[in-house]
């Protein structure tokens, strides 16, 4: 194994819990309520045991790492569901497909061998196009109260004056969550206690294997494989100087979803945007996940309604989700071909990100094909 390939020896002195940890810790929280909301309201899933297992793995896999790798609701798989007419049963099918499939990816190092064959400006370029994406979805929160949005987005850009030039500690995701509850509270009042049940194991059928396959699993792969392993694996090294294997990251996802969703857990996986996010809002160690793990671990014991996740206004994820947006944009604009990177951007965008990633890997290659020749 690489020298610089972060070893897994576990130290306190490896942790770090600070304000900078708790706010990137809830700098995440954008994307993850977001589409954990979404499905909850439209779908029969229990909030509680999405955001028990999220709590759970936040935890696990920042002991783990020691560094803030984030857990992240499977987008595809989130989209299809909130436009409705998915039942549970296929989500936990679909989950364990792609449990099954990433571990042994992992195991027999699989995603070592798609990062040699994967040129840098197609991973760059999904990263990109998450970075796009983002900023619509930002935009899509923020036009609901431009007044809240703006105000915001001052604060998030003061602090980050002031951590530049006086180093003061960007607590910006801290103030404007609590901003954000504040205003819930008042508009709405406390919400009630929920307590969770004990969760119950959900068996797939046939039928539900083979729509969940192939609704919801076969879209969501090249996702996975772009941006929740590879473009997360490059970002680590990029902000932490840190090589973290890919197929590390592929074995943790494997166990992720075969042990959560077929207990009412949403699939899951990693992603270069919740990296972002954390790093941006001063995440620095596994720290943050453990604070983030522990905050999801107490909303789902004792908080598992919709009601008091929709006390904080989507405005306020909003404003998060555009910084976290210009944080990756500048990761995914170190590539080698900016045209290559640009074409899988715009293609992710208007179409989707596999059909992105496949028409990327052909125009790379064509390209240097082409650049033999020539020589």
């Amino acid at each position: 194994m690489d020298k610089n390939i972060r070893k897994r020896n576990l130290f306190l002195s490896d942790f770090y819990f600070n304000f900078g940890e708790l706010g990137g810790a809830l700098g995440n929280y954008g994307t993850l309520f977001s589409i954990i909301l979404g499905v909850s309201l439209v779908s029969n899933m229990n909030l509680g045991y999405i955001l028990l297992f999220f709590g759970l793995w936040y935890i696990i896999v920042g002991l783990y790492f020691r560094l803030p790798v984030p857990i992240e609701p499977m987008k595809v798989i989130g989209v299809v569901v909130i436009a409705g007419g998915i039942s549970q049963s296929e989500i936990v099918a679909s989950g364990i497909i792609l449990g099954i499939l990433f571990l042994i990816l992992g195991y027999c190092k699989g995603m070592k061998f798609i990062q040699k064959k994967v040129p840098q400006s197609v991973i760059r370029g999904i990263q990109l196009s998450l970075a796009l994406i983002l900023i619509k979805t930002s935009f899509n929160f923020i036009i609901l109260d431009y007044f809240l949005a703006i105000f915001c987005l001052i604060i998030i850009a003061l602090f980050l004056v002031a951590n530049k030039f006086y180093k003061i500690i960007d607590i910006s995701a801290i103030v404007i969550i609590l901003i954000g509850i504040i205003i819930g509270l008042f508009h709405f009042g406390i919400p009630h206690m929920s307590f969770i049940s004990f969760p119950e194991i959900i068996i797939p059928n046939l039928q539900d294997f083979l729509s969940g396959g192939w609704l919801l699993a076969i879209p969501q792969a090249p996702l996975t494989i772009t941006n929740a392993i590879l473009a997360t694996s490059l970002l680590m090294e990029d902000l932490f100087h840190q090589k973290v294997d890919p197929d590390e990251f592929s074995k943790s996802i494997g166990f992720m979803n075969l042990t959560s969703v077929p207990f009412g857990g949403f699939p899951m996986c990693h992603g270069a945007g919740g990296l972002a996010a954390q790093y941006r809002f001063g995440a620095r160690s596994g720290g943050s996940n453990i604070i983030c793990g522990l905050i999801l671990l107490i909303i789902a014991l004792f908080f598992a309604s919709p009601e008091f996740i929709e006390l904080i206004p989507l405005t306020v994820f909003g404003a998060l989700l555009l910084f976290v947006a210009i944080e990756l944009a500048k990761h995914g604009l170190k590539t080698d071909s900016i045209l290559i990177t640009s074409c899988v951007a715009i293609l992710a965008l208007l179409i989707n990100v596999t059909i992105a990633f496949i028409i990327g890997l052909i125009l790379a290659y064509l390209i240097i094909k082409m650049n033999k020749i020539s020589k």
